[in-house]
């Protein structure tokens, strides 16, 4: 089965909060397998702290580079490459029939000298759910992620959107083309209970679009 891959257009945009939502409603496990900067904890540690269900796995970062950076300037502080055929190696090595996998930033975010954020999607030939959060100026960053997931064809099965804005996430969907999976309501503290919640009201359509 596909793993199913997290991805955003941008960074700080909820990537960690709909990648557990994602993880508790279809009790899948879950894997970072890049993590850049972790002095405030790593989003492996978020994601044990917010799930409920007993049946997932936590899988070990590849990478856990301590500067809070973009991953390539990160390995590179510490004299590392990060190489994404061992990533796509160790992939087929997980004991899991449904992964979700969350990335790092947007799409471009640079890996190594020549590679992408979008080339490991495409080397894991995964299932993307793109994320967006809404503030002034995501519809920009939301049709630009989706015209280069056009672009790289890649299977995109959705837009998750999460915060508040004004009203444009039907309109978003609309203009790329992908459909709207679920909209997560501002939380003023997110909790295990918030994120168990949020997870029974998006999984009907989740599965539906997987």
């Amino acid at each position: 089965m596909a793993p199913i891959f997290i991805t955003g257009i941008g960074t700080e945009i909820g990537k960690t909060l709909t990648s557990a939502i994602i993880v508790e409603a279809l009790q899948a496990d879950y894997w970072k397998p890049i993590q850049a900067g972790y002095d405030e904890g790593s989003d492996n540690q978020k994601i044990k702290q917010l799930i409920s269900n007993t049946s997932t796995t936590l899988f070990d970062e590849i990478y856990k580079l301590k500067l809070p950076a973009s991953p390539h300037i990160a390995a590179r502080e510490e004299s590392n490459r990060i190489d994404l055929g061992a990533i796509a190696a160790h992939f087929k090595t997980l004991p899991s029939e449904r992964v979700v996998i969350e990335g790092a930033g947007g799409l471009m975010v640079p890996l190594n000298e020549k590679e992408f954020i979008i080339d490991l999607i495409e080397m894991l030939n995964a299932k993307v759910i793109l994320v967006s959060r809404n503030y002034l100026g995501s519809i920009n960053h939301s049709l630009v992620t989706a015209a280069l997931c056009k672009q790289r064809k890649l299977s995109v099965a959705g837009w998750i959107f999460n915060d508040q804005y004004l009203y444009y996430e039907e309109e978003i969907a609309a203009w790329s083309g992908y459909p709207k999976i679920a909209s997560v309501p501002f939380a003023p503290e997110v909790t295990p209970a918030f994120v168990k919640e949020q997870a029974g009201l998006i999984k009907e359509n989740l599965l539906k679009h997987l």
